[in-house]
């Protein structure tokens, strides 16, 4: 499982991952205060993204990423619960 180089490429092929099927993805953030590293993994049991930096500046495009994941979950789940009412 290698890591992405890139934020920019990490960032298209877990949102590409999610979208592919919403209800397998898992997101992980796991920060060593020893390292000063900060690793998102986002997964679904057959392909494994992953993504470790140590800039402050990151944290701000992680932060951003896992807000957009997270509206994209919201907004699911919204269209999914009306249609079950029906």
């Amino acid at each position: 499982m290698p890591y992405y180089q890139t934020w920019e490429e990490f960032a298209r092929a877990a949102e590409k991952l999610y979208l592919t099927d919403p209800m397998k993805v898992r997101v992980v953030l796991k920060y060593r205060h020893c390292d000063g590293n900060l690793c998102v993994k986002v997964t679904d049991n057959a392909a494994c993204l992953q993504y470790k930096t140590d800039q402050a500046q990151d944290v701000k495009k992680i932060e951003k990423l896992h807000g957009k994941l997270m509206r994209l979950m919201v907004s699911k789940e919204t269209h999914s619960g009306s249609m079950e009412m029906d």
